[in-house]
């Protein structure tokens, strides 16, 4: 399996794009990136998925889905945050964008395939009420859960520390320390790392 990050969007989130074979998936997708088009010219891009429905996370989707035909997976409990996503996307001044459509719903543990990489799903509330990591060929992919020396803000709706927490200290940390957590914003760290130097959890 191979891994390319595109970092997108007004806030700058990272775009993770995995291929094994001919088939990929692309983990969020805050623009319609020709770069990513490009990389997918000889590719079937099966699904894009959603850590969560903020708008950062999700403002390429449309676009992307239209140029790829990929199935856009969400966690039904973050389908408010796509709803409400047009509308905030308003304030940073772009205009135009439909709301976000999920073609089906993700849970946890649910199991997903792309070539011959298997996905597995873990809910993780806390930043939003649907908040996913996923689990791919011994990464974790922890969208804005979990951020190098950091984690994701929970002030906003849907945010709860309480759950952010655990889910996080009882979920997360109990993978390999060695795990290498590729996060929705910033670098790339280790489960190790953060469990040692993580001074907010």
């Amino acid at each position: 399996m191979i891994v390319q990050t595109f970092e997108a969007g007004p806030l700058g989130a990272n775009n993770y794009l995995l291929t094994d074979e001919n088939e990929a998936v692309l983990i969020d997708c805050s623009e319609v990136k020709q770069e990513i088009l490009d990389e997918l010219k000889d590719k079937t891009l099966k699904y894009i998925l959603l850590t969560h429905g903020h708008f950062d996370h999700v403002l390429g989707v449309n676009g992307m889905k239209e140029c790829t035909g990929a199935k856009i997976l969400v966690h039904k409990d973050d389908i408010p945050r796509m709803e409400e996503s047009a509308s905030i996307m308003q304030t940073f001044g772009v205009i135009g964008v439909e709301t976000p459509k999920a073609d089906a719903y993700i849970n946890d543990n649910d199991i997903l395939k792309f070539g011959n990489t298997e996905i597995k799903v873990i809910h993780t509330p806390g930043h939003t009420e649907g908040c996913v990591c996923y689990l791919i060929d011994g990464k974790l992919f922890s969208g804005d859960t979990l951020f190098r020396d950091s984690v994701g803000r929970c002030d906003l709706p849907g945010g709860n520390f309480s759950k952010l927490s655990d889910s996080i200290k009882n979920i997360l940390f109990k993978l390999d320390d060695n795990m290498v957590v590729y996060p929705g914003h910033g670098p790339e760290t280790t489960i190790g790392y953060e469990k040692k130097y993580n001074e907010i959890i």
